[in-house]
């Protein structure tokens, strides 16, 4: 569109608004501003996580416990519920920020016409027809079409992902350009690296990019985490279980065996309170909680509780390119010149690495031809390098901060070589040309013009003749490696030139070529292959073009042989078309955040489980969507930090693998604590129940039933809570996303131990008994068994997917041995206070009963580790367990 079309069209014209005008359609289009989070009150907040069946059953549970008299476990079951509550409340304190971060990006004033004269305004105040001027160092303050450029770089990071700052012109694209590709226009939230312009405000608020991307992002809902759905699916489940069993149980007791309802009431309560696992919720959380500080001293800062667990059911790693899987930081990678061509080491802007010709060429020699080349970078450039704490950082255009450490890399100074070659005059960068040019006096007083740019702009500078299908096959080869490339000349002027023209930069001699990457971090390379052998699929979304996403896509190993689509393609695509897409597709290039959005979902709606990684605000709504948003600490913006559930200090993408072994080795505890908790629970209740059924005495009465629930929930269900990863924890693939927390294994374990807990227990009882020992000693041989019982199979729980008969598993851990400690010292009590006995109606054992409880819990230990071996070898085990 014209310049005049365009003022037409927004009714505005080259000298700005009036300031009444502007007035007028700041009440129309409103501030431009985009709305705040709307906090959620603490209140509910906090009653939310009460918000389970099986919390809700546990309350119930206390509630018995009271009115039955239960005082002590009433008091434990609340202090629970309380604590499970509180830790989940303060660690999903912080409210929802991402849109209040957004909103930080954007400037408090900018420079507009307003009735004719340069004004400084709010920019809550910009209204779309304003005229608005932008220099160096701008935060840009709306959408704007550009009216005016000139050597104008935008740094577009934040919302293409585009390492290198974007050129832009007042020229026209085509309307269905991407967004990277939209040249005449520059957008809210994004800042001025070099030049100057004007432009033309066409949209405020939440119409600009920045809005879009802040209404996404309030469009996204939190999803439940595959931990969470299982707990609340297994709650009501069991929940249901539990209170048809109790009603029929209680009826049976009282209508088929005579006993009084009450008596029959109390132990159906203290029964079903044993029955119901209520450390469980607060162990998880423990275990949630331990699993965060482990990742913290692995750099990966967990925000919300539960994505520490969900990190271990990840398949998929979704990572943006620019400054996760890549430096961020722009490298001199090649030099090609007419006769020689030198590859350089190192990465990043530290001028650290070695320059080595290609081939059979000599270094020196092909060094030596390059230095005029280097020289040039050197002085035809306004960056400066600049070392704090022991990182190099570029004060200017990310490219030229690149070529300054390839100078030093060869030896040159900065200082020196530029306080020889002073800087006489210049002709800055604009996109109309496409090349820089700048006059230097040399140390032997001849004037020279060195020229850097674009490859075709300087080919048409060039002296003849040069050989074009040379330069073109480099060009090509370069780009196949998602190289950018810069093209070198110069040119000697008479002594007496002080003006630099157009004119003076013509028929320049063309030095060569110079290819610049950002380059792979070596660790991302080694974390991809890590993620690849645990059955982890990783893909780049990114809004690089697609030759150089493809290019990095290689060099990380990312796929045997990766495709690229585009966002273009994308747009073309159903969601059902794009869910089949997403599967064997593993580079996404030229993105926007509703690509990368729907990317995310495409990849949910296949049942996968996304880890998403990125460090812009275009990243933020898929960091939000995804099940685990991941976003970079250092070069990370708070609007990506804010909708992510994990952050990553030290912006290293192989933190995110030690994350997910440390996701994966929680999970395993969770199935630990689960795989003790519910079999033993299990064994109890059936001592019971056969009593009741069978007619005999009761092996525990309600009270006894109530201690062993006490003495081992804070104790050994705890300590699993703190193992260690097991081996191989990263060779096993991810477990499905509809895994039920009640395995086919767990169910199994639920069924045997359940069986092998009420055969000993009833042994003891009856042996006893029958040795002519009264009642109250048998129950307390049946309670002291039922305890080394869970101790002996804690040993075996402690190592689910190997033996654990080694020294280690026997040796245990000090959390471990610190709770058997507890239980050993609380059941002594039991056994031999008075007080106890007098509360519990136990006695005093013998040596030999002793003895006789801890040979049958060894027997049971060497059971079931034959059972785990058995069910191994013959592959049942991996069946059971998926």
């Amino acid at each position: 569109m014209p310049e005049a079309g365009l003022f037409s069209a927004l009714g505005t014209t080259p000298t700005g608004l009036s300031s009444e005008d502007a007035q007028r359609r700041l009440a129309i289009h409103g501030p431009n501003a985009l709305p705040a989070a709307r906090p959620q009150s603490p209140i509910i907040r906090f009653l939310r996580q009460f918000h389970s069946a099986l919390i809700y059953f546990l309350l119930a549970g206390g509630v018995a416990a009271t009115l039955l008299g239960h005082l002590v476990d009433a008091a434990v079951i609340l202090a629970v519920v309380l604590v499970n509550a509180t830790v989940g409340f303060i660690q999903e304190g912080k409210a929802e920020q991402a849109l209040n971060s957004i909103r930080d990006l954007i400037a408090p004033h900018a420079l507009a016409l307003r009735d004719g004269v340069r004004t400084q305004v709010g920019v809550r105040d910009l209204v779309p027809g304003d005229i608005v001027l932008l220099e160096a160092g701008d935060r840009v303050p709306a959408d704007m079409r550009l009216v005016r450029a000139r050597g104008l770089l935008v740094d577009e990071a934040a919302l293409t992902g585009e390492s290198v700052a974007a050129e832009k012109h007042e020229g026209t694209v085509v309307s269905d350009a991407p967004l990277g590709d939209r040249t005449n226009m520059t957008f809210s939230g994004t800042l001025v690296a070099a030049g100057q312009g004007t432009g033309v405000v066409v949209e405020t608020g939440i119409g600009t990019e920045i809005g879009r991307i802040s209404k996404l992002l309030q469009s996204v809902e939190e999803l439940t985490t595959p931990l969470l759905r299982q707990i609340e699916h297994f709650a009501r489940h069991f929940t249901a279980v539990v209170l048809v069993a109790a009603v029929l149980l209680f009826a049976f007791a009282v209508l088929v065996r005579g006993f009084a309802w009450d008596e029959a009431l109390i132990f159906i309560v203290a029964l079903a309170v044993g029955v119901i696992p209520e450390g469980l919720p607060a162990v998880i959380t423990i275990t949630l909680a331990i699993g965060v500080r482990r990742m913290a001293a692995r750099n990966a800062v967990i925000r919300k509780l539960p994505a520490v667990e969900t990190l271990g059911a990840t398949s998929v790693i979704c990572s943006d390119k620019t400054g996760t899987l890549t430096r961020n930081e722009m490298t001199a990678w090649q030099l090609i010149l007419p006769a020689h061509r030198l590859l350089v080491g190192g990465a990043g802007y530290a001028p650290e690495g070695e320059i080595i010709a290609q081939g059979a060429d000599d270094d020196a020699a092909a060094l030596d031809a390059a230095m005029t080349m280097l020289r040039c970078g050197l002085l035809c450039n306004d960056a400066h390098l600049r070392e704090s704490a022991g990182h190099w950082m570029v004060d200017g255009d990310p490219m030229e901060g690149a070529l300054v450490a390839l100078a030093m890399k060869a030896g040159l100074e900065p200082t020196e070589v530029r306080a020889e070659w002073p800087r006489i005059d210049e002709i800055p960068f604009d996109a109309a040309h496409r090349f820089m040019a700048s006059l230097h006096r040399s140390p032997t007083g001849e004037m020279v013009v060195f020229v850097k740019g674009a490859p075709e702009a300087l080919f048409a500078m060039a002296k003849p003749p040069i050989d074009l299908e040379y330069w073109n096959a480099r060009i090509d080869e370069a780009a196949g490696e998602g190289e950018r490339l810069l093209a070198f000349g110069a040119l000697r002027k008479p002594a007496g030139l002080q003006r630099l023209s157009f004119e003076d930069v013509a028929e320049i001699e063309l030095l060569g070529l110079i290819g610049f990457i950002d380059p792979p971090r070596p660790e991302a390379v080694d974390a991809i292959a890590q993620c690849r052998s645990a059955g982890i699929d990783v893909k780049m979304i990114t809004g690089d073009h697609a030759a150089t996403a493809l290019a990095i896509g290689r060099q990380l190993g990312i796929a045997d042989d990766p495709r690229a689509v585009t966002g273009a393609q994308i747009e073309d695509l159903s969601d059902g078309e794009l869910a089949d897409l997403v599967r064997d597709v593993s580079v996404f290039a030229r993105t926007s955040p509703e690509h990368k959005l729907r990317i995310v979902r495409a990849l949910q709606s296949d049942g996968a489980i996304v880890a998403m990684t990125g460090d812009g605000v275009n990243d933020a709504p898929s960091l939000k969507q995804a099940d685990v948003g991941t976003a970079m600490g250092r070069k990370g913006t708070e609007a990506a930090k804010e909708a992510a559930q994990m952050v990553l200090l030290d912006d290293n993408f192989a933190s995110i693998v030690n994350a997910v072994h440390e996701g994966r080795t929680v999970y395993d505890n969770i199935r630990k604590v689960t795989a003790w908790t519910i079999p033993t629970n299990g064994g109890e209740a059936l001592i019971v129940i056969l009593a009741i059924f069978a007619g005999f005495a009761l092996p525990m009465t309600a009270t006894q039933i109530l201690w062993v629930n006490l003495i081992l929930g804070a104790t050994l269900g705890l300590a699993l809570a703190f193992e260690p990863s097991e081996p191989g924890v990263m060779r096993r693939p991810p477990r499905k996303s509809n895994a039920p927390l009640l395995s086919p294994f767990l169910l199994w374990r639920v069924v045997l131990v359940s069986l092998l807990f009420a055969g000993m227990a009833l042994g003891v009882f009856f042996l006893t008994l029958g040795q002519g020992r009264d009642i109250e000693v048998a129950r307390t041989m049946v309670v002291n068994m039922v305890i080394v019982g869970e101790i002996f199979y804690l040993f075996n729980v402690r190592y689910l997917h190997v033996g654990s008969i080694t020294w280690r598993g026997m040796l245990g851990t000090p959390v471990v041995l610190a709770a058997i400690a507890a239980v050993v010292a609380g059941q002594l009590a039991f056994t031999y206070l008075p007080v106890m006995n007098e509360i519990f109606g136990s006695r005093p054992l013998t040596l030999a009963d002793g003895a006789l409880i801890i040979g049958i819990g060894v027997a049971l230990f060497f059971v079931l580790e034959m059972e785990k071996r058995l069910m191994r070898r013959l592959g049942w085990f991996e069946e059971l367990t998926e």
